[in-house]
């Protein structure tokens, strides 16, 4: 297809400001760029890098400070509504209407836009087809799970043809299998229809998918061109290390503080290590050192992280867990909802100290599981120990031992950062000099104190899970529950995260994990793969990925064989 002259989206020295609680911010800082017809170009950067202003800015929702944005031609800040009728346009929190079905969700949009009446049949036909979603018309939205919900929101604002689609991270918090659905409709439209698309996504691996990439950081553009482009300046400076006396958390640490090095990352049974050079990282006699090839998260993390800082060491306050062999144990466990098996007969136990990995596609049954395990919902059926108390028994004894962070829910919106450590301490039983010495742990160790008078719903995703964390820990857990804690985290707060929790692990915390991120899988000692509330298979990373049939297949790969055997079968 023969590009047109025009841009499908132009920026020009874009400039963008909020004022919030007294500070001002910097959203936008002089960006120029253009976006090409024809082609999915991924808009990636870290946590308040300006990817959902530039995305308001674009679809004439916002209005610049400086500077100005055109979409075909038309300039989105005097021209919006005729901007507006030409865009489809998919914010992160999509607004449909849970209590309306699928049909009428499309009907309602179709309404918005004013698609003619007679268009609709055939047009709601081929979306809800391509999306899957033609069995579910009747379905209310509020019943799909969280990928089905994603394919909706992208149908609805697909009912009038776009020429531009602005997608701002359709992907978050949606399982591998549904990720690779919405991202087989787009490169259908893209294909078939000659579709522009503009993409925001803080999963790295999916701007290898795009056709070019624009990194921004703290408003400014950083780097723009295809992802190919972007990893040649990395070729030669990574690096597989394995060692035979250290443990893959403890080799990781020791990288990270070695001259020359970018970045360490656990993968699997390996540390996966970016260098300033192409120089391999100082070698021992019990390490095993072999090149890698690069991929875009390398060139990303180059680009913004610089050298690597040491690794922070949480100062938990005694030395290592007080819990030692088998903390939890799961047998034939049961949950019911009516005639519904949400969890089915599952078994498995961890031991002291593991990363436990309990991974799924949306509605698999983790999340229920994970109430069960912190004594917040009651089994139907099965047995449940954890911290040596059977659940079914003693739920408030072992809560005593566990901490629990979720990204949705462990916060309280309303409260400043300050407030909910005090509310986290009083609900663990801290007061007094102990309540205060902690809290006082959390502002030093998680760098908390330049926020702790902001509204918690009004940090960000970064400082969200830095809190969140905090507040879990500040009764010093011996076991502890993370469901999908970095969800929509860019990288380098993952990374920072993935440290303190290593750290932990190190120290005998156990921790058990739920994600849709299937790098952080590898992270993990064992992982367990669940599907309709049962468990698939259990395993090390390594293991699970031999099982797979593919050729060097990625974690990814392995979960979707699983997955969609288990759905063929």
């Amino acid at each position: 297809m023969q590009e047109t002259l025009t841009p499908a989206l132009e920026a020009s020295s874009l400039s963008k400001t909020f004022l919030a609680g007294g500070r001002r911010t910097t959203a936008l800082d002089d960006v120029s760029f253009g976006v090409r017809h024809g082609i999915v170009t991924g808009l990636i950067g870290p946590d308040a890098a300006g990817k959902s202003t530039l995305m308001r800015l674009a679809a004439g929702l916002l209005i610049p400070d400086s500077g100005s944005i055109r979409v075909a031609g038309l300039d989105a800040t005097r021209q919006s509504l005729e901007v507006q009728s030409s865009i489809g346009y998919m914010p992160q929190r999509f607004g449909l209407y849970e209590d309306l079905s699928v049909q009428e969700n499309l009907d309602l949009y179709s309404d918005l836009q004013g698609v003619p009446i007679e268009d609709r049949p055939a047009r709601h036909e081929e979306l809800l087809g391509m999306a899957g979603l033609d069995p579910f018309r009747k379905r209310l939205a509020g019943k799909l799970s969280g990928g089905m919900k994603q394919k909706l929101g992208l149908a609805c604002a697909l009912v009038r043809q776009p020429s531009l689609l602005l997608l701002d991270e359709p992907t978050v918090g949606v399982d591998p299998v549904s990720r690779r659905e919405l991202w087989s409709i787009v490169y259908r439209l893209v294909k078939e229809r000659g579709t522009s698309v503009l993409l925001s996504t803080a999963y790295l691996d999916e701007a290898e998918n795009c056709d070019e990439v624009i990194l921004l950081h703290e408003g400014r553009l950083l780097a723009k061109g295809t992802p190919e482009s972007l990893r040649v300046p990395m070729n030669g400076r990574v690096f597989a290390v394995k060692s035979d006396s250290l443990s893959k958390r403890s080799l990781q640490a020791t990288l990270s503080r070695a001259p020359g090095v970018i970045d360490a990352l656990i993968h699997g049974d390996h540390v996966r290590v970016v260098m300033e050079s192409q120089s391999p990282p100082a070698s021992r006699p019990d390490m095993q050192i072999s090149p890698l090839l690069p991929r875009f998260e390398d060139s990303f993390v180059t680009l913004l992280k610089g050298p690597a800082s040491p690794v922070h060491a949480i100062t938990q306050g005694k030395p290592v867990s007080a819990m030692t062999g088998t903390v939890i144990e799961l047998e034939n466990l049961q949950r019911r909802f009516g005639d519904f098996y949400a969890v089915k007969n599952v078994s498995f136990s961890v031991s002291q100290g593991e990363v436990f990995g309990l991974l799924g596609a949306n509605g698999a049954g983790k999340s229920t599981t994970f109430r069960m395990l912190c004594g917040l919902l009651p089994p139907s059926g099965g047995k449940l120990r954890v911290a040596g108390v059977d659940l079914r028994h003693a739920a408030s004894k072992a809560r005593a031992k566990i901490g629990y962070m979720s990204q949705k829910f462990s916060l309280y919106g309303n409260l400043s950062a300050l407030e909910n450590l005090r509310f986290f301490g009083a609900a663990y039983g801290l007061s007094g000099k102990t309540g205060t010495e902690r809290i006082q742990w959390a502002m030093a160790e998680f760098s908390l104190s330049e926020v702790k008078d902001t509204v918690s719903g009004d940090l960000s995703l970064g400082y969200k899970q830095r809190l969140a964390l905090a507040c879990a820990l500040m009764h010093q857990p011996d076991i502890l529950f993370l469901d999908e804690p970095t969800s929509g985290v860019d990288p380098l707060a993952r990374r920072e995260f993935w440290r303190r929790i290593n750290e932990l692990a190190v120290r005998g915390v156990t921790v058990m994990v739920t994600t849709h991120f299937m790098e952080e899988a590898e992270y993990c000692d064992r992982l367990a793969i669940m599907a309709s509330g049962e468990i698939l298979k259990i395993g090390t990373p390594a293991e699970i990925k031999a099982g797979a049939k593919s050729e060097n297949p990625s974690m990814e790969d392995a979960f979707v064989e699983l997955i969609q055997a288990r759905e063929s079968a």
